[in-house]
């Protein structure tokens, strides 16, 4: 056990441990009331997570107690058992701000989509690594595609968007083992075309495509795609660009069409729904070199911000520790998405590999999306702050996520 222990990425845990730390300080400043008696007041949301980030540690020790294989041989067991728990939802599940997302069990609330996604890492590591599979092969695409997509339109209808969005982070494992480029190339695409549509006509739009497109194919010099290729690719786009606006007014809900064109500048509502993000841009600019101060933050005090403590909890970062502490989180995280990249590159086991790639992928699409949507680059999801957020089913469910992958690197040399 000793051998295992000095084994462990240490660099990791550490990375972890600081984000989980400074996470809570920043909880406690954003919640902390003139009721306030105790950093171990249970009444109090940072007496709450301050108890479950106690609670993580003795998590942490089960966790890397188990034997590596353990994950590698219950995984698709525990991804069925995760799709139930979701399905569940919809007939015992507790609506919280409008999504049936968690169960309650005593005082407590539990939502399993933040464990789902652990399952679905596990469950596509073990099918990308099983003998049979070639990912390059049309019918185990369409295979991995079914695994990554059952937990997301199960939780897409709860509704909850932003952790459903999430699975487009397990694109990127199985782009390293091999997925053609064209598939992120065509979300890419995708994604562009929706935006540009709903800001400019989809005429001028479909013109652009075009454009683009015969300026590729003529002066591209390297070995280039045939024009049915290219053909095939302005046929989707322009389709798609004239059905961005029924989409939107048909499908999305009000709530969404509102944030999209608040962050487009079609709108302005600063009273309304665009009130959050309106707020956590004024926290954050006036946080400005060093900050306000721990617990000194006026915005934070004032409660001006909503959900401060969950989602728009990277406010309170730049109110008072300012463009410098916000700095220092940011290259916290990078630096630990970057260290199980490396860590990823250097298993011996595709099993781990995969793994490790889903959970660098999935912390960075909430990292990004999160941070992104507190600074008003991107419509409000409701997706957490890994580490940071309020909440004892995200601190858990991350940190599952990477201590699993710390006990597969742990153990690697047992997989060759």
């Amino acid at each position: 056990m000793s051998k295992t222990i000095s084994q462990f990425d240490w660099l990791s845990i550490l990375l972890y441990f600081l984000l989980v730390s400074i996470g809570w300080v920043n909880i406690y400043s954003a919640s902390l009331d003139d009721t306030a008696t105790s950093f171990f007041d249970l009444n109090q949301i940072y007496g709450k997570q301050l108890l479950w980030i106690i609670l993580s540690v003795f998590l942490i020790v089960i966790l890397l107690s188990l034997e590596a294989k353990f994950y590698e041989r219950f995984a698709s067991i525990i991804y069925v058992f995760s799709l139930f728990s979701i399905i569940g939802l919809f007939f015992f599940g507790k609506t919280i701000n409008g999504a049936t997302s968690w169960y309650a069990i005593g005082g407590f609330t539990i939502q399993p989509s933040e464990f789902a996604k652990v399952a679905t890492a596990l469950a596509l590591a073990k099918f990308t690594s099983d003998i049979q599979t070639n990912i390059k092969k049309l019918s185990d695409q369409f295979k991995a595609f079914i695994i990554i997509a059952l937990p997301a339109l199960i939780i897409l209808p709860q509704p909850d968007a932003g952790s459903a969005m999430v699975y487009a982070a397990f694109f990127f494992p199985l782009y390293r083992e091999g997925l053609s480029g064209v598939y992120l190339l065509i979300g890419g695409l995708g994604i562009l075309v929706f935006v540009l549509t709903l800001m400019f006509n989809p005429f001028w739009v479909s013109g652009g495509a075009v454009i683009v497109l015969l300026l590729t194919y003529f002066f591209r010099k390297k070995r280039k795609p045939g024009a049915i290729a290219y053909l095939s690719i302005l046929i989707v786009a322009v389709a798609l660009s004239f059905s961005v606006n029924y989409i939107f007014e048909n499908i999305f809900e009000q709530r969404h069409r509102d944030r999209f064109n608040i962050v487009l500048g079609k709108e302005v509502d600063n009273r309304g729904i665009g009130y959050n993000t309106n707020q956590s841009e004024i926290a954050i600019g006036s946080g400005s070199w060093f900050g306000k101060g721990w617990t000194q933050g006026t915005q934070t005090k004032g409660n001006f911000v909503p959900e401060q403590h969950t989602d728009y909890i990277f406010s309170t970062v730049g109110e008072e520790w300012g463009f410098i502490g916000s700095t220092v989180v940011v290259l916290l995280f990078i630096l630990l998405m970057l260290r199980i990249l490396n860590l990823a590159e250097r298993q011996k086991s595709q099993f781990n590999r995969v793994y490790g790639y889903s959970v660098a992928g999935i912390l960075f699409i909430h990292f990004f999306v999160n941070v992104g949507m507190v600074i008003g680059i991107f419509p409000t999801v409701g997706i957490p702050l890994p580490f940071f957020s309020y909440g004892g089913s995200g601190l858990w469910g991350f940190t599952i996520l990477l201590f699993i992958f710390i006990k597969l690197d742990a153990d690697r040399m047992s997989f060759w």
